[in-house]
């Protein structure tokens, strides 16, 4: 081999070495990371609290995949009704019920049980 080509290979080994410790050095200070965008991306649990005849807050915005918990802290019962999207059927004072959200849209729902109450959930 010549002097040429053992230059030529000293040079792509300087050139690749300089690379790979470019790329080391940026997955160390989480440029490349993946994490945060899998913690983005992961489903989340929202909260609505039923209290003094009202769903607080009234309106949320969620990501399919993520849950919404209604806790009822009225002493009585509530459902959490959208007409053929989903039914909580009654809601004892003190428990919950969970749902996923799974479709996008927006969905309008009411306690059946008390026709004053309404919300209406988001789903991206």
């Amino acid at each position: 081999m010549g002097r040429r080509a053992f230059a030529a290979i000293a040079r792509r080994r300087r050139i690749l070495g300089g690379a790979l410790f470019v790329a080391a050095a940026c997955a160390a200070a989480g440029v490349f990371s993946l994490g945060d965008a899998r913690a983005a991306d992961a489903p989340r649990t929202h909260q609505v609290v039923i209290q003094g005849l009202q769903y607080l807050p009234p309106t949320l915005t969620v990501r399919r995949g993520d849950s919404v918990v209604w806790t009822n802290k009225d002493p009585f019962p509530h459902t959490v009704t959208a007409a053929g999207a989903f039914d909580s059927r009654s809601i004892e004072a003190g428990q919950s019920w969970r749902f996923v959200a799974r479709a996008a849209g927006t969905y309008p729902y009411v306690c059946t049980l008390h026709s004053n109450m309404k919300g209406q959930l988001q789903v991206e």
